[in-house]
């Protein structure tokens, strides 16, 4: 099962979290830079062990210091954040959801041929 890390992390958190999602891994002082209104570096390293604690991170030593990395790989992370979106945005329907990304902007031709052929390889409730 996916861990829906959208729904169960604060803000300052998530943002903690999206830092070493985007770098893929980071140092205290990395995700210190990013973050924005930053806080003090020992509330960071505080954050950093505490979302360890509860098992959205892990750490490698690199000599003295410890480079943070994600437990769950972006690919779970992003199916579970666009759940989420769905279903509070969209109630629960794909279809609406998928529609308002499309109308959002025109696509692409190569856009456009990758949706066309994942639309055709997609399961169907009638074939489940």
């Amino acid at each position: 099962m996916t861990r829906d890390v959208t729904g169960e992390l604060g803000r300052r958190e998530r943002q903690i979290v999206e830092i070493i999602y985007r770098r893929g891994s980071a140092t205290a002082a990395e995700v210190l830079a990013d973050l924005p209104d930053s806080p003090t570096y020992s509330s960071v390293r505080g954050m950093l062990r505490h979302l360890e604690g509860k098992g959205y991170l892990r750490h490698e030593r690199d000599g003295l210091r410890y480079v943070y990395l994600t437990t769950t790989s972006k690919t779970d992370v992003r199916a579970s954040a666009l759940s989420h979106v769905v279903k509070t945005f969209f109630d629960n329907s794909l279809p609406s959801a998928v529609a308002t990304l499309l109308e959002s902007r025109p696509l692409t031709q190569a856009e456009y041929e990758r949706l066309s052929r994942l639309l055709d390889e997609a399961p169907r409730e009638d074939e489940a």
